[in-house]
């Protein structure tokens, strides 16, 4: 074959070269990063080789691309206004700010400002577990009005974690009343507990609860909670080290499960 082209492109951060003929159509990418050149045609091996020698560096394998596993089907099957993936830490609540803004001379900020910059700090956190082996999905919603704020899924399992901004406030948990500074306590233990169930009956996998305590001045536990992880904006991290559960492949096939909104329209 004649008249090939090489042209780069940039896909979610990462480089490949792609390879067309004449004709314009796709006959091959070169992924650097994977260290493969995915061929649609065995019978352009030679030409789409010589054309990307420039290009190649080290070792490279050569072949058809690989096989979709069910999980990368699931993910392509989806229609875009029902993958939960792009959704952004506060999701909800940034929407609910856009539709709703906080009148301009109110005596006390808007508590929704607060929560949303916890869960954004959270998510920043989250994110960064993706070169750990995890997947997270933000502001996932549940029938009802209510939200996962995070939902991670790793070699350590799948975690529901509510985010509690408590910024240099003193936290008292006694199972299952938590109670933030001076204000009244409140059962948020049940909330996050059911909020785990209600993700484990979507999944059909066990979902452990978690409460992510953002910038807490002290936490006095009390009565230890029962079934659900308590950690701190600073601990959030060391999830990562949490393994042994999930293999990737069931980690993918879990992600592509919950990234889908109708996997959660009846729990």
């Amino acid at each position: 074959m004649s008249g090939l082209r090489v042209i780069p492109t940039w896909r979610h951060g990462q480089e490949r070269l792609y390879v067309y003929g004449d004709d314009g159509r796709n006959v091959a990418w070169y992924d650097r990063d994977a260290g493969r050149v995915n061929l649609l045609s065995e019978s352009n091996r030679e030409d789409v080789l010589a054309v990307l020698r420039p290009f190649i560096t080290g070792q490279v394998a050569v072949g058809p691309p690989p096989v979709p596993t069910p999980a990368e089907l699931a993910r392509l099957s989806l229609h875009p206004d029902d993958d939960l993936a792009p959704n952004r830490p506060g999701e909800a609540l940034v929407i609910s700010l856009d539709r709703d803004p906080a009148p301009q001379r109110r005596l006390r900020s808007d508590p929704r400002r607060r929560a949303l910059a916890a869960q954004q700090q959270t998510g920043e956190v989250l994110d960064g577990l993706e070169g750990a082996g995890w997947r997270v999905l933000h502001s996932v919603p549940l029938p009802g009005g209510a939200h996962i704020h995070h939902l991670l899924i790793g070699p350590g399992g799948l975690f529901a974690l509510h985010v509690l901004p408590a910024r240099k406030q003193r936290v008292r948990i006694s199972d299952p009343m938590v109670t933030l500074g001076r204000g009244e306590p409140d059962a948020l233990l049940r909330r996050v507990r059911a909020d785990a169930s209600r993700a484990s009956f979507a999944l059909t996998a066990e979902v452990r609860a978690g409460l992510v305590l953002v910038e807490p001045s002290a936490v006095d536990v009390l009565a230890p909670p029962r079934d659900v992880r308590l950690l701190t904006d600073t601990e959030v991290s060391g999830l990562a080290r949490v393994g042994g559960l999930l293999k990737p492949a069931d980690v993918e096939a879990l992600h592509a499960m919950a990234r889908d909104r109708g996997a959660w329209v009846r729990v």
